[in-house]
C-alpha cells in the first residue's frame, strides 16, 4: 500500500502540473516512483532528463533493460520490477533470462555487451565497486563512454527503486512475473 498520496492533475500546483505535463507529453513516464518526485518538481523534471540522456545513449535498451532488470532485482523494488519486465519482453529479453535474473541466476546471455552489462551490475550492486579485473574486461568490451552509461544507469535506476520502495509504490496485483521469495 503507497505510503505517499497520488496526487490527481487536478490537485497539483503550477509548477508541478507544468512537468506533469511535459513528461506525459515526451515519455508518458508520470506514474510509479515520479508520484514521489513530482512532489519537487524540479527533481521530477532532472530524472526526466537523466532518463532521456541515458535512453539515447550508447546502451543498447536491451542493454539498458538487463541492467534495469539487476537493479529492480537488487533492491527487490516490485513496481520498478513489474515495469521492467514488461518493458523487456517488448524489446525481446526472453522469459528465461527475466527468469534467472529473478532467482539471483546467472541468465543466458550471449551478446557479449550484454552479459557485461548483467556482470557490471550485479558486481558493482554487490560489492559497491569493481574489481580491476572486472572494470577491465568491461571497458574492454563496452568502451569507456559505454561503460560510464552503463553505472550511469545502475545509480539512477537504483535511486528509481528506493524511492518506490520508501514509499510503497506497489505493481498492480495483476503481476505475470513477481519477484521471487
Amino acid at each position: 500500500m503507497a505510503r505517499i498520496a497520488i496526487l490527481d492533475r487536478g490537485d497539483m500546483n503550477a509548477e508541478q502540473g507544468r512537468v506533469y505535463d511535459a513528461a506525459k507529453q515526451s515519455s508518458g513516464i508520470v506514474g510509479g516512483p515520479y508520484y514521489a518526485y513530482i512532489r519537487l518538481p524540479k527533481l521530477f523534471e532532472a530524472c526526466q532528463n537523466v532518463r532521456a540522456s541515458l535512453a539515447s545513449g550508447p546502451l543498447s535498451a536491451r542493454e539498458q533493460q538487463i541492467v534495469n532488470l539487476v537493479v529492480a532485482r537488487h533492491w527487490n523494488a516490485r513496481y520498478p520490477w513489474f515495469a521492467q519486465v514488461r518493458r523487456s519482453l517488448t524489446v525481446g529479453i526472453e522469459q528465461a533470462a527475466i527468469d534467472a535474473i529473478n532467482a539471483h541466476g546467472d541468465p543466458s546471455l550471449a551478446d557479449a555487451r550484454e552479459k557485461t552489462c548483467w556482470v557490471v551490475a550485479r558486481e558493482l550492486l554487490s560489492n559497491k565497486g569493481l574489481s580491476d579485473e572486472t572494470y577491465a574486461a568491461a571497458e574492454k568490451t563496452m568502451g569507456l563512454e559505454s561503460l560510464v552509461a552503463l553505472v550511469a544507469s545502475i545509480g539512477s535506476f537504483s535511486m528509481t527503486c528506493m524511492t518506490a520502495n520508501t514509499f510503497g509504490i506497489d505493481p498492480p496485483a495483476a503481476n505475470p512475473t513477481p519477484l521471487a521469495s
